[in-house]
């Protein structure tokens, strides 16, 4: 087992089973902290399945156009899949910290539970300060904290049970204070940052429910748990079941969400 956790083919097949129903409802929030409009040019970094990209669309009209990027070929095939006969998009290969856009190319740069991923949040902050146009805003969201997050109990246990990846687990939650997001926006060059949080709450109607896309090896935390030993998944999934509070009925989570945007 390596020491990332991995967004290839089977990770990216997987997403849309498993968070996407999550990650969709935080998404309208994300888009009016960028103030899109009719007609205008936004880039969607680490666009995943394409999720944001999609409502992104809807929301610039056919006089817009959207470029979703994403640095693994898996998830921008995904997201290809999605978009691909919308006239007005495009579909681009890009690493969020080194992006080959030209200085001042977009009205509005979005970035939905992604920012948390890079190796270096800052220089990707910059990156998206560069290639946006002067008095465009960007806007990112980002979770605050794994207990409050849909697939949290899962990551805390895999850090547990896959020492490797605790790194890379605990990287995921790093950006969720409200005041260091915000600072981080500030130091960056950002105007008018606003920091707002949003809580929506998900049920399922069983601990098993919730747990079979993990078990299926779907998405990027099914894919580590499926690496385990037979002992090691027996053990995750009990401890995820206790942390989870299981009682054999339906099961409730409250999802945090951070958003941060700033004007450039």
């Amino acid at each position: 087992m390596g020491t990332e956790l991995t967004y290839g083919e089977a990770a990216a097949a997987g997403y849309d089973r498993t968070f996407a129903h999550v990650s969709a409802r935080f998404v309208p929030a994300l888009l009016r902290a960028a103030r899109l409009a009719s007609g205008m040019h936004v880039l969607d970094v680490a666009t995943g399945t394409g999720l944001v990209a999609e409502a992104a669309l809807a929301a610039v009209d056919p006089t817009g156009h959207v470029t979703a990027a994403d640095i693994s070929p898996a998830m921008a095939e995904r997201a290809r899949a999605r978009l691909g006969d919308a006239p007005n998009v495009t579909i681009a290969l890009e690493d969020g910290q080194s992006m080959s856009f030209p200085n001042e190319s977009f009205g509005a740069v979005v970035c939905g539970l992604g920012l948390m991923f890079f190796p270096d949040p800052t220089r990707g902050l910059a990156e998206f300060r560069r290639v946006l146009r002067r008095g465009g805003r960007v806007a990112v969201s980002v979770p605050t904290t794994a207990t409050r997050t849909y697939d949290g109990p899962v990551f805390l246990a895999l850090a547990r049970h896959a020492p490797p990846l605790a790194e890379a687990t605990t990287r995921m939650f790093s950006l969720g204070d409200a005041a260091w997001l915000g600072t981080l926006l500030d130091d960056t060059g950002f105007r008018d940052v606003e920091v707002a949080t949003e809580v929506q709450r998900f049920e399922k109607p069983s601990f098993d429910a919730y747990f079979e896309p993990y078990e299926r090896g779907w998405g990027t935390a099914g894919q580590a748990y499926v690496a385990l030993p037979d002992e090691g998944r027996r053990a995750m999934r009990e401890e995820v079941r206790r942390s989870l509070g299981d009682t054999g009925g339906p099961i409730e989570i409250d999802v945090e969400i951070r958003f941060a945007s700033g004007r450039r």
